[in-house]
């Protein structure tokens, strides 16, 4: 029998909660297959060394994604930057980096234990314009119209409401804004169960949607301009992608 939403949300939780633990004790994390496995599809590795040398150790060992999306969201200098499921704060390190001390860069995590992580990784690197908050990517707990940028790194695809996190998203944009993020999306021609035989829900293969499925979502939200660009393989019929669209 498939698990309800609030059982599979429980799971995740679990699932990124015992990560940040074995980031903590000096182990590393990642989305893919494994419990806390990394291979050459998800984690540290798709960032570039530059990225990965300036930043606290814990920070590049809790990466989970499965791509940069820093690198595809062109952050400009004073933006305020939302990163939805923020886990050990990489992304939104890079992010306040890249926006500068006019800028900020929000951290978004439900878990407790990544959020402990991604304050402690803060502290270690001198950031002074990023803030982590508690909450889910489903009902974001900032007002709308106040942020420029949405990024995400292999997270929605962990969602149980992916209509609920597209309208949240579009909420929280000011006109003008736009998303960039990476996701593990599905060739238009796998079934649900089919993705599921590929791998897990908590593993970003089995909750992933189709292409046509994640254009039509951010359609129905009100976004435009909606771009999603395969970039590497997952698995079978299923790959890490970079999403782009823009809030009229």
């Amino acid at each position: 029998m498939p698990e309800q939403p609030t059982d599979l949300r429980e799971t995740v939780r679990r699932r990124y909660a015992a990560a940040a633990l074995e980031v903590t004790d000096g182990g590393t994390a990642c989305c893919g297959p494994g419990p806390i496995e990394v291979d050459e599809h998800f984690g540290s590795a798709l960032y570039a060394a530059d990225d990965r040398e300036t930043l606290p150790a814990e920070a590049v060992a809790a990466s989970l994604g499965c791509g940069n999306p820093t690198a595809v969201a062109e952050l400009r200098e004073g933006e305020r930057v939302l990163d939805l499921g923020s886990g050990g704060g990489i992304d939104v390190l890079l992010s306040a980096r890249r926006v500068g001390p006019a800028g900020k860069a929000y951290g978004l995590d439900m878990t407790e234990e990544m959020l402990a992580l991604a304050l402690s990784n803060a502290r270690k690197a001198g950031a002074t314009n990023v803030e982590f908050l508690k909450g889910t990517i489903e009902a974001v707990p900032l007002p709308a119209g106040t942020i420029d940028v949405v990024i995400s790194n292999c997270v929605i695809n962990l969602s149980v409401d992916k209509p609920a996190v597209f309208a949240e998203t579009f909420r929280v944009l000011r006109p003008g804004g736009r998303i960039g993020v990476t996701d593990v999306v599905a060739d238009d021609t796998l079934t649900p169960a089919q993705r599921a035989e590929r791998g897990d829900h908590v593993g970003c293969i089995a909750g992933a949607l189709s292409f046509a499925e994640y254009r039509a979502g951010l359609e129905a939200a009100g976004f435009t301009d909606v771009q999603i660009t395969p970039t590497h393989p997952v698995a079978d019929g299923m790959h890490s992608a970079v999403v782009r669209a823009v809030k009229p």
